[in-house]
């Protein structure tokens, strides 16, 4: 029995280019571009221009997506020891990693040029920088050195807010610099949590993770710790004006619940809870930035 190359070919391609946008972690990226929408967003009291809005969603998002490209190639050894990420294209192998590179580059340098010609040179920078701090800087010399990999390296997940104000405005001033901050606070409660109830998974890795360097425990009492400075942080918009009561309802809700989630984990912990708690953490950070952007409409 024959089969008709044309039939093969399509599934073909799409299996490949399914492979090679697995390797921009895709969920991440989304999050990331919504984020840096947040920012454009209440960086203006008007409408943001349709050609920023469009092309500098799409140059963070490839810049992005080329950072965590160059992360998985980087760590695909690491990968293939974890459960978690054994499935990914260069820890199977179904890429190769001259490949892979070539991708990063190739996506990268896109969005690079778009950010430069259709935006504006700082954004362009900035997101460059970012690139550098999360491909290089976190995955290279901090993820596998220091277990406060993930607060130091947190800042260049941090930054797609001030990205995106940077892009409106051609400017960072103080409010995109609170919403850098929140994020900042907000990453290690968010990645603990999951490195908690993936614990054996990070030791099989090698990596110096705080729960594998320094015990569950005093990993879940930095949860708790980081979860309560995250509310403090999360009150700035509205302590500087950048926002009203609305969203200060919001805030203080959406950190009550996480800082029941940290503190049931530091007194009862379960994997399962630690689940939870990483699943809501996802939910309060777009809850709150949305809150934030319901207010700025509002006032």
């Amino acid at each position: 029995m024959s089969m008709d190359v044309s039939e093969v070919q399509p599934a073909s391609w799409r299996h490949v280019g399914g492979q090679y946008l697995a390797l921009t972690k895709p969920r991440i990226v989304m999050l990331a571009a919504f984020c840096a929408l947040i920012g454009m967003l209440l960086a203006t009291e008007s409408l943001v221009p349709w050609p920023i809005l469009v092309f500098g969603t799409a140059g963070i998002s490839l810049l992005a997506g080329a950072g965590f490209a160059f992360n998985c190639l980087i760590e695909r050894s690491i990968d293939a020891r974890m459960a978690r990420t054994r499935g990914r294209p260069l820890a199977r192998g179904e890429v190769g990693s001259a490949a892979a590179g070539l991708f990063a580059c190739a996506i990268g340098a896109l969005g690079a040029a778009l950010l430069y010609w259709f935006v504006n040179p700082l954004t362009m920078w900035l997101t460059l920088a970012t690139f550098v701090g999360y491909a290089l800087i976190y995955t290279v010399l901090l993820k596998p050195a220091t277990p406060q990999n993930i607060v130091i390296g947190g800042a260049s997940g941090a930054m797609p807010p001030v990205l995106g104000w940077a892009a409106v405005a051609n400017e960072v001033t103080a409010p995109a610099l609170v919403l850098f901050l929140i994020i900042f606070v907000w990453t290690p409660p968010h990645f603990w949590s999951l490195s908690l109830y993936r614990i054996e998974d990070y030791r099989k890795s090698g990596l110096p993770m705080l729960p594998v360097t320094h015990g569950p425990e005093f990993t879940r009492l930095n949860i708790l710790l980081y979860t309560l400075l995250l509310v403090a942080a999360s009150l700035l918009p509205y302590l500087i004006g950048m926002s009203g009561l609305f969203y200060l309802a919001c805030a203080l809700l959406l950190g009550a619940v996480f800082v029941g989630y940290a503190w049931r984990m530091w007194r009862a912990y379960s994997d399962g809870l630690a689940r939870k708690s990483f699943g809501y953490s996802i939910f309060y950070l777009a809850a709150l930035f949305g809150a934030l952007l319901v207010d700025h409409y509002m006032g």
